[in-house]
C-alpha cells in the first residue's frame, strides 16, 4: 500500500476529530441539563414568590369585605333607627291629634260642653312612655276597690263612666274588663258603639293587637253609623300594620282614604302608609 504523507496527515486529523466530537457533544448535553435544571430551580423559586403574594393579596381582599360588611352592619343599623324614629313621630302624631280633636274650641266651651256620648280621645299608645305588660285572653278579676256596681245601684252611664275613666287613668285591664261588662249588660245602649271602641283601644294600648281588632270589626258590624267608625277603622290597619301583615294594613289605610277624604283619619292613615312604605322597603 502507498503511504503518502500528506494522505497520512489528513486520516490522523479526521481520526482526532471523530474522537474529539463526541466529547464536545457530551459537553454540550450537559450544559443544556444544567441550564434546565437552573431554570427549573428559577421558575421554583419564582412560584413561591408568587405563591406568597397572592396570598397576601387574599388577606388583604378579607380585610377589605370585613371592613364592608362593618360598614354595611352601622349603615343598616342607623337605618333601622331612622325608621323607627319615624314610626314614633306617626304613632306620636296620631294620639296628639286624637286629643286635641277631644278639645272644643275656646269659645265653644260654654255653648257646647263635653257630653259623656261624646267623650275627649285620650292620648294612647304614646312612644314616651313604655307600654304596660300585655294583657292576656281573658282578664284578671277586679280588685274590691275597682269592683263592678250592681246593675240595680247605677244606671248604663254610670258603668259607662267609670269604664272611661279607668282608661283615662291607665287601668287597662280593669278599663277592658268594665267594657266589656257595659256592653255585655246593656247591648242595645245608645254609648254601646262607643264601648266597643274604648273596647277597642284598651287592648291595643297593651298591643294585644288582634283582639283590638276583632273589638274594632265588631263595632263596624254591628254599628256602621257610629260616630267611632272612622277612628276604628283606622285602628283597624293600625292593628294590622303593628301585626306586620303589610298587605292587609295597606289595603285598609287606603280604605280610610278613599271613604273619609279630606279628614283627620284621612291624614293619619296616609301618614300610617308612608310609615309602611318605608317598612317594606328595608
Amino acid at each position: 500500500m502507498l503511504r503518502h504523507p500528506k494522505l497520512m496527515t489528513f486520516a490522523a486529523a479526521a481520526l482526532v476529530a471523530a474522537v474529539a466530537m463526541p466529547a464536545a457533544q457530551a459537553q454540550q448535553r450537559l450544559s443544556l441539563a444544567e441550564r434546565v435544571d437552573r431554570l427549573e430551580q428559577q421558575a421554583a423559586q419564582g412560584g413561591g414568590d408568587s405563591a406568597v403574594d397572592m396570598v397576601n393579596r387574599i388577606s388583604a381582599l378579607q380585610q377589605q369585605v370585613q371592613d364592608l360588611q362593618g360598614q354595611v352592619e352601622e349603615l343598616r343599623h342607623a337605618l333601622d333607627q331612622a325608621q323607627q324614629r319615624s314610626k314614633d313621630q306617626y304613632i306620636d302624631l296620631d294620639s296628639r291629634i286624637g286629643r286635641l280633636e277631644g278639645v272644643p274650641a275656646a269659645g265653644a266651651v260654654a255653648a257646647t260642653p263635653k257630653t259623656p256620648e261624646q267623650p275627649p280621645d285620650i292620648e294612647l299608645g304614646s312612644p314616651a312612655a313604655a307600654p304596660p305588660p300585655p294583657m292576656t285572653g281573658t282578664l284578671p278579676p277586679a280588685d274590691p276597690a275597682g269592683a263592678e256596681v250592681p246593675a240595680d245601684s247605677a244606671s248604663a252611664m254610670d258603668v259607662y263612666n267609670q269604664a272611661f275613666a279607668a282608661l283615662k287613668d291607665g287601668r287597662y285591664a280593669e278599663s277592658a274588663r268594665r267594657f266589656q261588662s257595659f256592653i255585655d249588660r246593656y247591648p242595645d245602649d245608645a254609648l254601646t258603639g262607643n264601648a266597643y271602641y274604648w273596647l277597642g283601644e284598651s287592648y291595643y294600648v297593651t298591643q294585644n293587637y288582634p283582639i283590638a281588632e276583632e273589638a274594632f270589626r265588631t263595632l263596624l258590624a254591628r254599628y256602621p253609623d257610629s260616630q267611632k267608625a272612622p277612628d276604628a277603622l283606622l285602628k283597624i290597619g293600625y292593628s294590622q300594620y303593628e301585626q306586620r301583615q303589610w298587605n292587609e294594613a295597606e289595603a285598609t289605610l287606603n280604605q280610610v282614604v278613599e271613604t273619609y277624604p279630606d279628614t283627620t283619619v284621612a291624614r293619619l292613615a296616609q301618614g300610617r302608609l308612608r310609615a309602611l312604605r318605608m317598612e317594606t322597603q328595608r
